[in-house]
């Protein structure tokens, strides 16, 4: 059975390890769940003073990370001797957990996920906003052989997708292609998107006929114009209210 010693170091829970990790190695499993029922979802496993794994060591491991993970907590690994990396290579944790050749560059690792976790949430956010709006577009099927419709609007507008009003010639999967301008430089976009939303005629009359669209196959820079363009008139939308 494994020695384990739990501290924290600013916010991270350190579990150091050592002897032997084998079958009797439960209360790794134990310890690490009684972290996640606590709040506490970065672990760092210190394996400095362990001095032997073994296949069933390694599924105590994969047993914690496991729940770990599932508690959308992050697991890393810390000071591994160099006769327990053959072990980590063969099971494949190596691949899966990230090692750090100290505590403290594991330490600073949890603080920088966070950042990036932060900026992906901001960047998230941005395209999910939605712009109520009325830009006239063109529809077409991407394959050109089925209907086409011409003179629609888009009444709301995100950087994923958008709803189409004034065309009912499309079912749910279709691939079309959309014409655009956007104001007020008229800068004309072509889109590629699927069909996933139809409204119902008897329930969403004041939606009838029209599609919401996907966005799919969309360049950075053109999404990029598309984001700026929405918090552009969602800023003046704010300011006329």
């Amino acid at each position: 059975m494994p020695e384990i010693r739990a501290r924290q170091v600013e916010g991270v829970i350190i579990l150091d390890l050592a002897g032997r990790i084998d079958v009797d190695s439960a209360q790794l499993v134990e310890v690490v769940g009684q972290c996640v029922r606590d709040g506490y979802l970065d672990i760092l496993l210190n394996f400095e003073e362990v001095s032997f794994i073994d296949y069933l060591g390694v599924s105590a491991i994969v047993l914690a990370y496991k729940e770990l993970t599932n508690a959308l907590g992050r697991m890393k690994f810390t000071s591994l001797p160099t006769h327990l990396k053959n072990v980590f290579s063969i099971s494949g944790l190596d691949r899966a957990i990230d090692i750090f050749a100290t505590e403290e560059l594991a330490v600073v690792s949890f603080k920088e996920d966070k950042i990036i976790e932060n900026i992906k949430k901001m960047q998230l956010r941005r395209r999910f906003k939605r712009l109520p709006i009325d830009i006239k577009v063109e529809l077409k099927a991407k394959n050109e052989l089925s209907p086409v419709c011409f003179k629609l609007d888009i009444v709301n507008l995100s950087a994923i997708g958008a709803y189409i009003f004034g065309c009912d010639k499309f079912k749910l999967g279709d691939d079309v292609m959309i014409r655009m301008k956007l104001p007020p430089k008229n800068e004309e976009l072509e889109l590629e998107a699927k069909v996933v939303w139809l409204p119902d005629k008897q329930v969403q009359l004041h939606a009838y006929p029209g599609i919401g669209v996907e966005f799919v196959h969309m360049p950075n820079d053109i999404q990029q114009k598309i984001i700026e363009f929405i918090d552009r008139n969602l800023s003046f939308l704010s300011h006329d209210s």
